[in-house]
C-alpha cells in the first residue's frame, strides 16, 4: 500500500511513517497543502492521510480542491478538530474516514486496511489467488498452506499486483509502490525483487509485458 501522509508536525509524522513502514507500507510525507497537491498529481497513491491544520492552507480547502479536480484517492482525515460539525463537514467534503488525534497506530492501520478493502470491493483482509493467500492485516503469505517469508519490498510488490489483478502496472507505478519518492533506487532494483518473488512464489507469479510493465500471473511452483 502506497500512502501519502500530509502532516506538518514533524514529530507526529515521523512516528506515523515509522509505524506504517514497519507494517510493510510505503509512505511519502509532505508538510504543506501545496506539496500534497503536487505529489498527488505526480505520483500513484492508494490512500491519502490528511491533517487539516496545514501551514499554507486549511486542509479542508485542500480536500475540497482535490475532489473538485476529480482525484478519487481514498482520503482519511487525521486531525485534532473534534467538534461534530468538523467531522460532518469533512465527510461531506469527500473524506472517506475521519480520525481524531491522539490516536492509536493499530487503529490507524486497521482503518487504512478498511479503506483499501472498500476501494477494491473486498469485505475481508484476506486475498486469495489460486493456492496463494495474502493476509493483509498480519502481512503473512502462504502458498499451498505453507508460510512464505517475504521482505518488506517483496510484500509491497505482491500487494500491488494482487490489488490490480487485471491491470498492467508500469515500471513507475511499481517503483512508487515499493519505494515512493524519497529514495534513490538502483536501476535493477525492481528486477531483483521480481526475481526473488518468482523464486519464492513461482516463476509465473509476475508476468513481464514487454515495453509496458508487469502484471499478476499464476502462483505456484
Amino acid at each position: 500500500m502506497h500512502i501519502l501522509l500530509v502532516e506538518d508536525d514533524v514529530l507526529v509524522a515521523t512516528g506515523i511513517v515509522a509505524g506504517l513502514r514497519h507494517h510493510a507500507m510505503t509512505v511519502d510525507h509532505v508538510g504543506t497543502a501545496r506539496a500534497a497537491q503536487s505529489a498527488i498529481e505526480a505520483g500513484h497513491f492508494d490512500i491519502v492521510i490528511l491533517d487539516l491544520g496545514l501551514p499554507d492552507a486549511d486542509g479542508m480547502a485542500l480536500l475540497n480542491r482535490l475532489r473538485h479536480l476529480g482525484h478519487s484517492h481514498p482520503i482519511l482525515v487525521l486531525t485534532a478538530r473534534d467538534a461534530i460539525e468538523h467531522r460532518v463537514s469533512g465527510l461531506q467534503a469527500g473524506a472517506d474516514d475521519y480520525m481524531l488525534k491522539p490516536f492509536d497506530l493499530k487503529e490507524l492501520i486497521a482503518r487504512l486496511l478498511a479503506l483499501q478493502r472498500r476501494a477494491a470491493g473486498r469485505s475481508i483482509n484476506l486475498i486469495r489467488h489460486g493456492t496463494l493467500c495474502f493476509d493483509m492485516a498480519n502481512r503473512e503469505v502462504t502458498l499451498d498452506g505453507a508460510r512464505v517469508d517475504l521482505s518488506r519490498r517483496e510484500l509491497a510488490l505482491l500487494e500491488a499486483l494482487l490489488s490490480n489483478p487485471k491491470r498492467v502496472l508500469t515500471s513507475d507505478q511499481v517503483k512508487d509502490s515499493l519505494y515512493g519518492f524519497e529514495e534513490n533506487v538502483e536501476s535493477n532494483a525492481i528486477n531483483v525483487h521480481i526475481h526473488h518473488l518468482r523464486r519464492k512464489l513461482g516463476a509465473r507469479i509476475v508476468e513481464t509485458v514487454r515495453g509496458v510493465g508487469y502484471r499478476l500471473g499464476e502462483a505456484g511452483r
